[in-house]
């Protein structure tokens, strides 16, 4: 399988899910009653959207297209773990969410024949992803008051399972494209 298509197809990869992320961020915002959760709920799905451009600007500078994909992650996700059913559940499908997309990036990373303007843009993305990793950490712990610290982690340990679930069927899915690139490193 040619590499350059490999590229192209994981970007757009990324690219779709961050599109997807923005989407369901932003119609979790737009419910919620204002305070600082639909606050930093708003910054966040401003950021997915970003990072979708950041991934489409990168394909342009690299000459290559974006592939219009039918599934992002966040498909296999809700299909592994279902939909969350209260605030606490979402942020903890969250927190878990953002866990996996900062170890896939920074993993991307390590991968050292690639071009410089993806390494740049990894860069910038994961910059942001710490902040969604902070925000939501202490949201869950602000909750565990309200839902007690069992209830809060035994859904983050249940919803680690739902993401492994899905991540492993994402690698057996696309894993020749994966291996093309991870070979590389």
């Amino acid at each position: 399988m040619n590499i350059n298509e490999n590229i192209r197809w994981l970007l757009s990869f990324y690219r779709t899910s961050e599109i997807s992320g923005a989407l369901f961020f932003g119609q979790l915002a737009r419910s919620m009653k204002p305070g600082i959760i639909q606050h930093n709920m708003t910054q966040q799905f401003a950021d997915e959207a970003q990072h979708s451009r950041y991934w489409a600007d990168c394909l342009q500078q690299l000459d290559m297209k974006p592939i219009k994909l039918e599934r992002s992650y966040q498909d296999y996700y809700l299909k592994a773990a279902g939909l969350p059913s209260n605030l606490m559940e979402v942020l903890a499908i969250t927190h878990v969410f953002e866990l996996r997309v900062f170890e896939q990036y920074s993993h991307h990373k390590k991968i050292i024949t690639q071009p410089k303007i993806v390494l740049q843009t990894l860069d910038t993305i994961i910059g942001e992803e710490v902040w969604h990793l902070k925000w939501v950490r202490k949201a869950l712990k602000d909750m565990e008051a309200e839902y007690g610290v069992n209830e809060v982690q035994s859904t983050i340990k249940r919803f680690m399972q739902a993401d492994r679930d899905a991540y492993l069927k994402v690698t057996d899915e696309y894993q020749d494209r994966i291996d093309s690139m991870m070979l590389t490193a």
